[in-house]
């Protein structure tokens, strides 16, 4: 044992000896090329005051500078071109932009200092980065600002000129098919990539352009197979006839009007239905044909006089939309191909029962009036006493004779006739309706009823009642009364070939009417209206038309329940302009008399005396025509 031990030991301290010089080299190796990198990194580590080489902002070299004059510099650059605008394109279309009209404003002063401190740190360090800059480089883009409305302003602009929505498959008929036909995307600008290159662009130097601006695919909304079932659908309806029965009565609806109603998908829609405007006119003309309007009871009034009630009729009213539902279901069914129309009840708006509680039983005023005149006068007076026959008054009510007639015009048939016009009489539109009006207005009188409008026509007019008449003009002048009994009033007009009868209808309240007239007075001279005629004599005057002088009068009307208790006491004042009486006097000026030759004198004597000629036919002086006041 002892002989191994001592033959070994000698081995194992080499070893160990070993080892310990190959680690003392390392380490001599290691401080030496840490020495070398130190001493590398100190060579190339510069002032800390100066941009590292190799450094540029915006593609501007600013090594060697430092941070406030590379900064000015860079911001003087910018706004020199600051007014130079930029071309960018999008669809084909070209567009012009610059840094002034965004407000594009680069921060240039923290652009540099964030270039600057990626070749800054303690010496030796700061060395090794700024010897990977001066081989490799690095440039920054500035921070920028933008004024935001103005971007968006542009980039919208730029959008609605480029933009294009994507087109919808849809289908389009064939004949008495369909086909599908597929639909194509659109573009739209991508705005948020758009605004950052449009920054970033006018934040740099670089003005040649032009620059693509982004766009994104518009994909449409509908497919092609999107529509399959819409077209498998449009095949059935278009495959046979549709019968639609109402009753006993039948329709058939024949593949090509099949074609007219069906609504085919459009803007986006997958659906197909019964519907559009051509499915709107059928169901109006099939209406038209299976429709009835309903009657109104109504009041008839028999040769004695007495009021008898007409029952309502009701009718029928076709559902519109519930039919085209039919319809539909009737055309997408493959083998079941009937529709029930669908048709419900029309109520009158005045049923029987109605009117029998709304107390029309008697009459409650009656007056009536004489006419005569021109054709056209008959007319008005029979056409406007139609328009208010059969006037239904509610308790509480009020008439108004324009708001019943309207406005009469020659489209509803009226025509010209004498007429009132600033206080004289004219053709116009409409003479003769004052008649009815007149007529209208004392029978609301005759019944006690309150009067809330009336106006006295103009001219006096003698054959009215002395203060009772009444004239209208649409839209200014009305005649208005309120029934202010319990039930309602019928106004029923009764014209005949030289009268016109106005008659209230409802529940007689027995009311008791005073009739106090002022008389009729003159209260100034006739107005005299003169006109030149140039085919009278100077001085001479002729009354075509004697006038009449203005005048008033007003009318007390008190008015007495069944009890003898007063009602009303109204008095109604009426003031009628003078009627002028027409004088034409003459304005034509007398010949003149031919001025006297001279005469030759006579040979040894006298000259000859002028002799003065008289025109024949000239007016002596101070005669004229007749004259009345």
């Amino acid at each position: 044992m002892r002989t191994e031990t001592t033959i070994y030991e000698p081995r194992v301290r080499q070893r160990q000896s070993t080892r310990r010089i190959a680690l003392r080299r390392a380490v001599f190796l290691t401080a030496a090329f840490g020495l070398l990198l130190f001493l590398v990194g100190l060579a190339f580590a510069g002032s800390q005051t100066t941009v590292a080489a190799g450094t540029t902002v915006a593609g501007v070299d600013i090594g060697g500078l430092s941070e406030n004059a590379a900064a000015e510099i860079l911001a003087a650059r910018s706004a020199a071109v600051a007014e130079t605008p930029v071309a960018f394109t999008a669809g084909g279309s070209r567009f012009s932009l610059s840094a002034s009209q965004l407000g594009v404003r680069p921060d240039w002063q923290r652009g540099v200092a964030e270039a600057s401190a990626a070749g800054s740190g303690f010496g030796p360090i700061r060395g090794f980065k700024r010897l990977h800059l001066r081989f490799f480089g690095s440039d920054r883009a500035p921070p920028v600002d933008v004024y935001r409305g103005a971007m968006d302003y542009k980039l919208g602009e730029i959008a609605r000129a480029v933009d294009r929505r994507g087109l919808d498959a849809k289908l389009v008929r064939v004949g008495l098919g369909v086909r599908v036909v597929e639909g194509r995307p659109g573009r739209q600008l991508d705005r948020t990539a758009a605004a950052a290159l449009v920054a970033r662009t006018l934040a740099g130097f670089e003005r040649s352009g032009p620059v693509a601006l982004p766009l994104v695919a518009a994909a449409p909304k509908v497919g092609g197979t999107d529509l399959q079932p819409a077209a498998a659908q449009a095949q059935i309806a278009l495959s046979a006839p549709v019968r639609l029965t109402y009753g006993g009565t039948q329709w058939r609806v024949p593949r090509w009007r099949i074609a007219q109603i069906l609504a085919l998908p459009s803007a986006g829609s997958k659906d197909i239905a019964v519907g559009g405007r051509g499915a709107e006119t059928y169901l109006e003309r099939l209406s038209a044909t299976v429709s009835r309007k309903p009657e109104d009871a109504r009041f008839q009034v028999t040769a004695t006089g007495k009021i008898i009630v007409r029952p309502s009729i009701p009718g029928r009213q076709l559902d519109l939309a519930a039919t085209a539902g039919a319809i539909e279901a009737a055309a997408f069914s493959p083998d079941q191909r009937t529709a029930r129309l669908v048709v419900s009840v029309a109520r009158p708006e005045r049923s029987t029962a109605m009117a029998k509680t709304m107390g029309i039983s008697g009459v409650v005023a009656s007056y009536t009036t004489t006419y005569g005149g021109t054709p056209g006068r008959l007319n008005n007076v029979q056409l406007v006493a139609r328009l208010i026959d059969g006037s239904l008054i509610k308790p509480g009510g009020t008439f108004s004779f324009n708001g019943t007639t309207g406005e009469r015009t020659a489209a509803k048939g009226f025509q010209e006739a004498p007429v009132i016009i600033n206080g004289e009489l004219k053709n116009g539109l409409g003479g003769g309706i004052c008649q009815v009006s007149t007529t209208v207005f004392n029978a609301a009188y005759e019944g006690g009823l309150p009067i809330t409008a009336r106006t006295n026509h103009a001219l006096y007019i003698s054959h009215y009642p002395l203060g009772r008449d009444a004239t209208v003009n649409y839209p200014d002048l009305d005649l208005r009364f309120t029934n202010d009994t319990d039930y309602w009033l019928l106004l029923r007009t009764f014209v005949g070939s030289g009268s016109l009868t106005v008659n209230l209808y409802g529940t007689p309240v027995n009311r008791r009417v005073e009739s106090i007239e002022a008389p009729l007075v003159v209260t100034g001279p006739i107005p005299v209206k003169e006109v030149d005629d140039p085919l009278l004599g100077t001085g001479k005057r002729v009354v075509d038309e004697v006038g009449a002088p203005p005048r008033q009068t007003s009318v007390e009307r008190r008015v007495y329940d069944a009890d003898g208790n007063l009602l009303y006491d109204n008095t109604w004042r009426s003031v009628y302009v003078g009627e002028p009486t027409l004088v034409r006097v003459g304005s034509k000026e007398p010949p003149k008399k031919p001025a006297a030759k001279p005469t030759k004198p006579v040979k040894g004597g006298a000259p000859a005396t002028a002799v003065p000629v008289e025109t024949p036919g000239a007016p002596s002086a101070g005669v004229t025509g007749p004259a009345r006041p």
